[in-house]
């Protein structure tokens, strides 16, 4: 069986719960190895096991004192995996921002991480989006932790068999009309049942290779204003972006990356600006204001982009 490191350096953590093998198995890992956490859970009432969950969820709370967070998706909301992520996510953050947690731990293995590769490789995607599944993130000045992604789903599940541990089989994991699913049955479970070592070695080396690409670039931040030196090569610039993006909470489409690629100065949501100008990126928050000619002027003669001004007039004494 396999012999599970879980190191966790913070005292304030929050599991994100669900009652099946991957979060029960790092629940009790947690309690292992003396590591403080509190649990939040969704009850998406999709199921007849829901309800069962969330109690079970609540029992384990209470054996082991800790605080367990609920919330109960709308019944009058449609239902679909991107709205449930979204909602769930949405709840999760709440938590974390009103009761200052440090890190937002979620369960996701090495099965996941194969899955959301091949997803994203069989449908066009770059060095950023193949390993979006990052171990360690930060988000709306919290950190997301998933401690468990080199470690595979079956030997999760054979140590929660192992100490008679209660878990919960989602049925709906089975229905292929997801795409997940479908990808999972088909593909990324078969892989790594065969080759699990090489490819728990290959995401490794190649995390580490896209760390060193990323690690050149000089970074300057100001209050929300991120400046990154550009070396020219917009394939960089744009894992870059798409990094720095994820940490602000915003994932970027083909076509979103594709327009930043044409037109170099553009606006996401009406919320994010980003241009690539004169050897530096900038990203901030996007703001329409009066700016007085002085500063206008200011910023032409330091080739500021126009999508980065309104924001740049609001911090104090900024140095071009």
């Amino acid at each position: 069986m396999n012999t599970f490191n879980i190191t966790i350096n913070t005292q304030k953590n929050l599991l994100a719960f669900s009652a099946g093998v991957d979060s029960t198995a790092l629940f009790y890992l947690l309690i292992e190895n003396n590591i403080p956490f509190d649990i939040a859970i969704v009850n998406y009432n999709q199921r007849i096991e829901s309800k069962d969950e969330v109690i079970y969820a609540t029992q384990l709370a209470h054996k082991y004192s800790k605080k367990c967070f609920i919330s109960e998706y709308p019944k009058s909301s449609k239902f679909s995996e991107k709205d449930a992520r979204e909602y769930r996510y949405n709840f999760f953050d709440a938590i974390m921002i009103e009761n200052s947690y440090e890190t937002l731990l979620t369960a996701h293995q090495l099965n996941d991480k194969c899955e959301w590769f091949l997803m994203q490789f069989t449908k066009g995607a770059g060095l950023s989006e193949l390993f979006g599944m990052e171990k360690e993130s930060i988000k709306n000045g919290y950190k997301v932790l998933k401690p468990l992604l080199q470690y595979s789903k079956q030997s999760l599940k054979e140590y929660l068999l192992a100490n008679n541990y209660k878990f919960f089989e989602d049925s709906s994991n089975s229905d292929e009309k997801y795409r997940r699913n479908y990808f999972r049955h088909n593909f990324s479970n078969k892989l790594l049942e065969e080759f699990q070592c090489g490819i728990s070695n290959s995401f490794e080396y190649l995390e580490k290779d896209l760390n060193s690409l990323l690690g050149d670039s000089t970074k300057r931040s100001i209050e929300q204003l991120t400046i990154f030196q550009y070396n020219e090569d917009l394939n960089v610039a744009m894992r870059i972006i798409d990094k720095e993006l994820k940490i602000r909470g915003i994932i970027i489409s083909k076509a979103t990356r594709d327009e930043i690629i044409k037109k170099k100065e553009v606006v996401i949501s009406h919320k994010i600006a980003v241009a690539i100008v004169n050897e530096k990126i900038y990203i901030a928050p996007y703001l329409k204001t009066t700016m007085s000619k002085e500063f206008k002027e200011k910023c032409r003669i330091n080739k500021i982009p126009n999508n980065i001004r309104g924001y740049l007039s609001t911090i104090d004494n900024f140095i071009y």
